[in-house]
């Protein structure tokens, strides 16, 4: 994936050598090497015998407990921004870091833009697939900010109030 940013141990840097295909069509063959699939895709691959360590992609309209049984052996989940008005990702990514325990990456893809990065990570998000068409540097710019969030959040469970 192209313009992706990825926090590691709390610092925002540009990931250059991402390994994962995002597979968006299920028709055709798929390509070669590390996948994210559609949730669907992803569960009937599930059957097979060895099932393959492909990560799963979730559309805003997919339930996150369908994931439940398979959060230990899932290497990244992907959440999708079909437009940056729906905020459905949000809410997912906040119950799979929260009340399901989600440990592993958690990837914002779709129409992800800089002004949403920061709420983003709040909400526990540690991977961010910036569009194509908007610059990877400035985005990096949009994970630093405010330097005090008010509410409390995945980062920060404690509202403001009780942190003094």
């Amino acid at each position: 994936m192209n313009n992706l940013l990825s926090l590691e141990q709390g610092v925002a840097a540009i990931k250059h050598d991402d390994p994962w295909t995002l597979v968006r069509d299920a028709e055709g063959p798929l390509p070669e090497g590390a996948l994210i699939l559609p949730l669907a895709l992803w569960l009937s691959r599930r059957i097979a015998p060895d099932p393959p360590q492909d990560a799963v992609w979730l559309g805003p309209d997919d339930d996150v407990e369908h994931l439940r049984p398979w959060l230990d052996a899932l290497p990244l989940i992907a959440l999708d921004f079909p437009s940056f008005r729906d905020g459905r990702a949000y809410s997912q990514a906040y119950l799979l870091r929260t009340r399901m325990g989600w440990q592993g990456e958690l990837r914002a893809v779709g129409d992800v833009l800089r002004d949403q990065l920061s709420h983003m990570r709040q909400c526990g998000f540690d991977g961010f697939a910036v569009r194509e068409d908007r610059s990877a540097a400035d985005a990096l710019k949009g994970l630093a900010g405010m330097s005090v969030s008010y509410g409390r959040s995945v980062i920060e469970p404690r509202p403001l109030f009780r942190r003094r």
